[in-house]
């Protein structure tokens, strides 16, 4: 099959087309012809070597996955070939351990996050996902839209409705407002009846940020306090929820953004740098930090029904063929889409 393969970390020139031979096809697992892969900015950290922890390569990238189920296991039970299918960011998990007994299996210590090891991702013509994570695509879902629905709208589900709790009313920052992410959680947080505030490092991108359900738009340069328009926008008084996809390029900024007892959900960190931080910066205003990691089953399930009943469109900035792997990546880098862009083999 044809795929991209990453052999050493390095620049876009580490995403390599090749011919390989299809991932193997493991009792529990469904073998998928893929349809959609989105290019995720984990993808390019994984690529660039920034991100290390468990990463082996050779490996093919790709964790938003849409196709149609080519052939399953034989311990397989509730998918055939022909069934149209999305998965989540995991190849695997244990099953077994108290995250996944507990509905949260993003947290399984034995789990193979998908793309990051091994000659198995969804930069490819095929990929073997265990039924565990892999779900059906409801009728009236394009398949396209389907591939990023886990990452992009579910991981934000996670931040905003399981972690954070927002509530109908409260004020919500989101930062990176513009890419995959985080226009999915401005769809998110104003179907939550929140008063959203998008912050984006795009003029270009404030008019569909703005479309999305955003109530204020701001647009700042990068490395600019943006936190006292953020304070301006709600009375002085800040944020009840930062919805943090950025991470360490605008931590001050999202921090002085907040209210007094605000809760703080980091989802992204697109780079390697460290930030300081006094504790004291924390509790003198009761300020709580929290994460949201990946998507379990049924926030994916929830949101393929979102998607269905139209309360949220998954937003593709572009639809690429396989080989130009390398221009989507240098498009992420460059923050250039607003949403996701997504590389089809078939094209």
């Amino acid at each position: 099959m044809r795929a991209i393969v990453v052999r050493t970390p390095g620049g876009l020139d580490a995403l390599s087309l090749e011919d390989v031979d299809p991932p193997e096809l493991r009792p529990n697992d469904v073998r998928i012809r893929v349809e959609a892969c989105g290019v995720c900015f984990h993808d390019v950290v994984t690529r660039n070597g920034t991100l290390r922890r468990g990463v082996e390569m050779p490996l093919i990238p790709g964790h938003e996955v849409s196709g149609i189920v080519e052939s399953v296991g034989p311990a397989v039970r509730d998918f055939r070939p022909g069934d149209r299918v999305a998965t989540l960011q995991r190849r695997s998990i244990c099953g077994r351990c108290r995250y996944c007994r507990n509905d949260q299996e993003t947290a399984c210590p034995k789990q193979e996050f998908l793309g990051d090891m091994g000659l198995n991702g969804g930069y490819a013509e095929l990929v073997c996902v265990s039924e565990d994570n892999v779900a059906h695509v409801p009728d009236g879902v394009a398949l396209d839209e389907a591939a990023i629905v886990a990452c992009t709208v579910g991981t934000e589900l996670n931040a905003i409705r399981d972690v954070a709790g927002v509530r109908i009313g409260e004020r919500v920052v989101i930062n990176g407002a513009g890419g995959g992410l985080g226009i999915h959680g401005v769809q998110l947080a104003h179907i939550a009846g929140a008063e959203v505030i998008a912050v984006t490092g795009s003029l270009g991108k404030a008019e569909t940020i703005r479309a999305a359900g955003a109530d204020h738009v701001v647009v700042y340069q990068r490395g600019e306090d943006f936190s006292a328009r953020v304070k301006a926008l709600t009375g002085g008084e800040g944020a009840d929820v930062a919805i943090d996809n950025v991470g360490s390029h605008t931590f001050d900024a999202m921090r002085r953004s907040l209210a007094l007892r605000g809760r703080w959900i980091f989802i992204g960190q697109l780079s390697g740098d460290f930030v300081r931080l006094n504790p004291a910066q924390l509790f003198l205003r009761g300020l709580s930090i929290h994460s949201a990691q990946s998507t379990n089953r049924r926030q994916l399930w929830d949101c393929l029904d979102l998607v269905r009943r139209g309360l949220v469109r998954p937003v593709i900035a572009d639809r690429i063929p396989l080989e130009r792997a390398a221009d989507a990546h240098q498009m992420v880098e460059q923050a250039a889409p607003a949403g996701r862009i997504l590389l089809k083999p078939s094209l």
